[in-house]
């Protein structure tokens, strides 16, 4: 599909189908509106009474237009109230659009959105994305593909011309998310600590970055004794994943996003039973997914800022050689943990991936993962969960996942919840009460970065969805790629 801007007027416009956007309460067929709907015949103003269209958010219209028009279909899309537009409210219309078009069987669509808050290049780019992104679809594990119609195959996004960068900037960034959507939505005999560390290898080989793959014996020289505890069991080895992106000339600032990277999550010998969603801990990876999703944008992207992309790979399996609870495991900064759950296991491959990022030298560090059940009941499936020993560091994620359109709720690092989790043997217990489930977790997380500003956030909600929202299909999201990029990109 190609995307082009141009500021043809939409009166002009020509081809399968013209959508338009039209704010609630606001459905008046005035200036070039007004002469649209006599150039076709009155069939907006037909449209519009017909289906008693109101412009509100997530509604739509479509009817085919007269014999010897123009325009073969015209499509309404509804953006609620005009104080309320955003960028993703633009990025929700233009992927309903998408998927109108595709429905209606169009290969050529003209686009036709308001302007959010004079820029035309966040406008721009949030409705390629929308556009991309509804209309990916993962056929990869199926014998036949379900994607047999007519593609669309040419959109025009109207009075918006000259925004080429921007829809460039989107193209990155979408192979980014969809990188991260397959990584998440393949199974776990398909995606393995083995395949995850040949992903990175083929992003450093495409996009020029550097990648260091540390083995099983590298990691025990480095003392990385929590991830390996975890990894133990498993007949596929460890994979420790360090991929670096430098720009040209020296950089601005120094960063780290780490991704917890659990390909398999059985839970360990303390197993998950049926009805845990055992079927679905193929996901449990959703943080690296994430962050080789986020170096392949930004690797395209080219912001002045080095960033490091960090995962500790592995499975988490039961077998004789399985970590038993009551074990106690020493991290690479010499911290002792005593094993009170071994489906507690993503903190501990963190642990050591936190603690081999902050002596890179970074000046700030995000680590993401599917960490907790707890923040799901505290966030709902929509809505990470954000620690940070940081206030700017928080401010700024926060405004990188508004801008991109993912939902984070900062939570409180109540210190005092860290009680609950010290041991009589050893340092600290890898869990500690019921209550609270998600801030003991980052707390555990806490003790292994010493200075850095850091942040933490729990994705195990979002980064799947069990139906159609916004420019996310059913499945893998792809969350947090955007924001991470946007991150990235605002240290530039």
């Amino acid at each position: 599909m190609e995307i082009r801007v141009t500021d043809a007027p939409r009166v002009d416009w020509t081809g399968d189908a013209l959508a338009i956007g039209l704010f609630e309460d606001a459905i008046e067929l005035t200036g070039d509106l007004a002469q649209l709907n006599e150039k076709l015949a009155g069939t907006l103003k037909e449209l519009i009474e017909e289906t008693e269209f109101k412009g509100s958010a997530g509604s739509s219209a479509v009817t085919r237009v007269g014999a010897g028009s123009s325009i073969r279909k015209i499509m309404l899309v509804g953006l609620g109230k005009a104080d309320a537009l955003g960028l993703d409210s633009v990025r929700r219309a233009a992927a309903a659009i998408a998927r109108l078009a595709k429905q209606q069987k169009s290969k050529t669509l003209g686009i036709s959105l308001p302007v959010v808050n004079d820029d035309s290049a966040g406008t721009a780019q949030a409705i390629a994305e929308g556009l991309v992104l509804a209309l990916h679809q993962d056929n990869r594990f199926k014998s036949e593909s379900e994607d047999k119609g007519i593609k669309l195959e040419q959109v025009e996004i109207l009075g918006l011309g000259g925004q080429d960068a921007a829809i460039a900037k989107a193209h990155a960034l979408c192979t980014g998310v969809i990188l991260a959507r397959e990584l998440v939505a393949a199974p776990a005999n398909a995606v393995t600590p083995v395949t995850m560390a040949q992903t990175a290898e083929a992003i450093a080989q495409e996009h020029g970055l550097a990648v260091e793959i540390l083995e099983r014996d590298e990691c025990e020289k480095l003392g990385m004794g929590a991830f390996l505890g975890v990894a133990q069991a498993s007949d596929l080895p460890p994979k420790f994943i360090h991929l670096t992106y430098k720009p040209e000339g020296t950089p601005k600032r120094k960063l780290a996003i780490v991704g917890k990277g659990l390909t398999f999550d059985s839970g360990g010998l303390n197993i998950k039973v049926a009805g845990s969603g055992i079927e679905m801990m193929k996901t449990d990876m959703g943080g690296a997914a994430a962050t080789l999703g986020a170096a392949k944008a930004i690797a395209q992207l080219k912001p002045d800022v080095e960033v490091h992309f960090i995962s500790a790979a592995t499975e988490n399996m039961i077998s004789g050689r399985a970590m038993h609870p009551g074990d106690i495991l020493t991290a690479s900064n010499g911290k002792t943990i005593e094993i009170n759950n071994t489906d507690a296991e993503g903190r501990l491959t963190l642990a050591d991936a936190l603690v081999f990022a902050e002596k890179l030298g970074v000046d700030a560090i995000v680590d993401l993962a599917t960490l907790t059940g707890a923040c799901i009941i505290a966030l709902g499936n929509d809505i990470a969960g954000l620690w940070s020993s940081d206030d700017t560091l928080a401010s700024q994620l926060k405004a990188a996942s508004e801008a991109a359109g993912e939902k984070l709720w900062q939570m409180p690092m109540e210190e005092k919840y860290f009680e609950g989790m010290k041991s009589p043997i050893a340092d600290m217990k890898n869990t500690g009460p019921r209550a609270g489930g998600s801030i003991t977790a980052a707390l555990f997380l806490k003790q292994f970065v010493k200075e850095t500003p850091w942040a933490h956030l729990d994705v195990a909600g979002p980064v799947w969805s069990d139906k159609e929202d916004g420019c996310n299909n059913a499945g893998a999201t792809g969350f947090p790629v955007r924001t991470l990029v946007n991150w990235v990109l605002s240290q530039s």
